[in-house]
């Protein structure tokens, strides 16, 4: 009805202006029905191009050219008229000039009318939240960019605040998107942000690479401008929801490094129809393990755990992708030797994975028995039926706080890792060529794991902290736990037998340093908004950890994200003796006792910052 009306206003207005210069638009004195006749095949010509059903608050140019070809389709039929009664009658019914003059009209008001219902719809409601709206550069002036901010400039309830686009190269510096300034990056960007007083930034520049990306961060963490990351618009999934992708950065992209390339073939072929153990399969390492295995296509997975509920919590995510046929959950303690045999003899697997511990070097400090009965007694039988029932590849999750440990728990893992290797060298000497390869792979701290840091500063900063950090000078290693996965997967394929397969972690990251960067992220400013409390250091913690010992050398392998640690290997019944009279000891609970027998298996455990430091004197 509105643009039937704006059609009328169109025709008085041509009619006006062709009656002041002594023609007439229609050329018969009873105009009713030739205006009728104009006016109704517009509106057909509206219903066929559907050029009303457009919400107009969201209108686009898709909506001007359907208006256009309305109107030119009006425009030409009606020339047509009047050429076939010029041709049979010899006169026209409508002035060919006014025909135009009325397109043109009509066609401005129609176009003109939507536009500023548009723009009155936008504007108002971006004045009416621009108190509370924080003003947003976007970093990048691709079609990546563009799709993100006008994503969110229609987002309800809005958010940001867009106030302009900044580019890395100077060409556009005089051009505008979006009717926004493109700022150019002559300085650092947060001289850039001040200037035009913005609060914060959406990285959506798809050509940044992961370095670029990372000083951008660093220098908005360092003046406390918030920052976003938004994935590339090819990567959506339902490119419809575009302002929800937005997010803040995490503290896993500050830490990220290059894509793992993985041998898919090598890891397919252990994988593909097999029968796959995976031990621990509830924690954050083996659900992980578990979901990637299962990418693999396996026979089955035999999902091992003593924790219910988290296992019950797997089974149910797989269930919802419609993986549950190829997940067997079995609610099973390592350190039962019975109850882990009747699994190995039920399901005959193919490939064990081991990666149920105790891994909490406090808890383990104080209930060294624990560690002792889980981490050494525990592997020991997981080991010894992989041999019993011939599984191919045993391939076990250790720890950088097995090497040189300074505490219970990497000292468990260090006697785990002897007695695998042991294991390999017995085999050997049997020359029994169907032994079980076991293969022991070795990183640091799990980005994000059960228990880990970041999600115990995650809650201290939720709670208004402080944040307890141990000592101002700690550092430690990090991956991401697909990352850590994925090179496990990867050692597992490569392994020929008794390896100590070590990763590259990167780079050492001081605590401090990450818990100041995460209550940055979170927007709060440190040691003002957030404390952060030096507690001191635990019982038996280190300042730094390391992934090789003194004496060890490493080989480099076809995958430069992994590498072998040559360590000192011991003859099988030797160690098997002094472990069976650790396991003895251990179910005394006499924690000086078994801490001793430790020291004596693994020489270098010194003690740090612990009650069994005397006996190291």
């Amino acid at each position: 009805m509105i643009d039937l009306s704006i059609l009328i206003v169109s025709f008085f207005f041509t009619k006006a202006i062709i009656n002041g210069v002594g023609l007439h638009f229609v050329n018969f004195p009873n105009k009713v029905p030739y205006v009728s006749l104009l006016l109704g095949f517009n509106v057909f010509t509206f219903w066929i191009f559907r050029t009303y059903a457009g919400i107009i608050r969201h209108s686009s140019y898709v909506d001007a050219i359907k208006l256009l070809f309305s109107q030119i389709s009006v425009l030409v039929f009606f020339v047509f008229i009047n050429f076939v009664f010029q041709f049979f009658y010899g006169f026209k019914i409508y002035l060919n000039t006014a025909l135009f003059i009325n397109m043109v009209l009509s066609f401005c008001a129609l176009f003109l009318y939507r536009v500023v219902v548009k723009q009155v719809f936008e504007h108002y409601f971006s004045e009416r939240n621009d108190v509370k709206l924080p003003r947003t550069l976007i970093y990048g002036t691709d079609a990546n960019a563009l799709s993100v901010a006008k994503a969110l400039k229609l987002e309800t309830p809005s958010r940001f605040k867009i106030v302009g686009f900044v580019d890395r190269n100077s060409q556009n510096s005089s051009k505008r998107m979006m009717d926004l300034p493109i700022l150019i990056q002559k300085k650092k960007l947060p001289t850039l942000m001040r200037s035009v007083g913005a609060e914060s930034l959406i990285i959506a520049d798809k050509s940044l690479s992961k370095e670029e990306r990372l000083v951008i961060v660093e220098q908005c963490l360092e003046f406390n401008y918030k920052v976003y990351i938004v994935p590339l618009i090819t990567d959506w999934e339902n490119q419809k929801e575009i302002s929800q992708k937005v997010k803040s950065i995490q503290i896993e992209d500050l830490l990220e490094r290059k894509p793992i390339v993985l041998d898919g073939k090598s890891i397919s072929k252990q994988l593909k129809d097999k029968t796959i153990l995976i031990t621990g399969a509830a924690g954050s390492i083996g659900s992980e393990i578990v979901r990637q295995v299962m990418l693999y296509k396996p026979e089955n997975i035999i999902a091992l755990d003593q924790a219910e509920t988290p296992l019950h919590n797997l089974s149910l995510e797989l269930a919802n992708l419609g993986l549950q046929d190829k997940l067997i959950t079995t609610v099973t303690d390592i350190r039962n030797k019975d109850a882990v045999d009747a699994v190995f003899k039920k399901f005959l697997p193919d490939v064990v994975f081991h990666a149920a511990a105790y891994k909490h070097v406090p808890l383990m400090e104080e209930n060294p028995s624990q560690a002792i009965l889980t981490n050494v007694e525990g592997t020991k039988i997981v080991a010894d039926l992989s041999c019993q029932y011939k599984v191919k590849n045993f391939v076990m999750v250790s720890t950088d706080k097995a090497v040189n440990p300074s505490n219970v728990m990497g000292a468990s893992k260090r006697i785990a890792e002897k007695y695998v290797q042991s294991l390999q060298l017995k085999s050997i000497a049997e020359k029994n060529f169907k032994h079980t390869k076991f293969i022991t792979t070795r990183f640091g701290n799990v980005l994000g794991s059960n228990g880990s840091v970041v999600p115990l500063f995650t809650k201290q900063i939720a709670a208004g902290g402080p944040i307890t950090i141990t000592h101002p000078d700690i550092i430690r290693y990090f991956m991401t736990i697909p990352e850590a996965c994925q090179l496990v997967l990867e050692a597992g394929a490569m392994g020929k037998g008794g390896e100590i397969y070590i990763f590259d972690m990167g780079k050492p990251v001081k605590i401090i340093d990450l818990a100041r960067k995460m209550i940055k992220l979170a927007g709060f400013v440190p040691d003002e908004d957030i404390k952060i409390k030096i507690v001191g250091l635990r019982p038996g913690e280190k300042l730094y950890e390391e992934l090789l010992n003194d004496t060890s050398k490493t080989i480099p392998t076809h995958h430069h994200k992994i590498m072998i640690a040559e360590e000192v290997q011991e003859e099988f019944e030797i160690l098997h003796d002094e472990i069976e009279e650790l396991i003895t000891i251990a179910n005394f609970h006499k924690k000086e006792a078994i801490v001793s027998k430790m020291k004596k298996i693994v020489p270098e455990f010194k003690s740090m910052n612990s009650a069994y430091e005397v006996l190291d004197k």
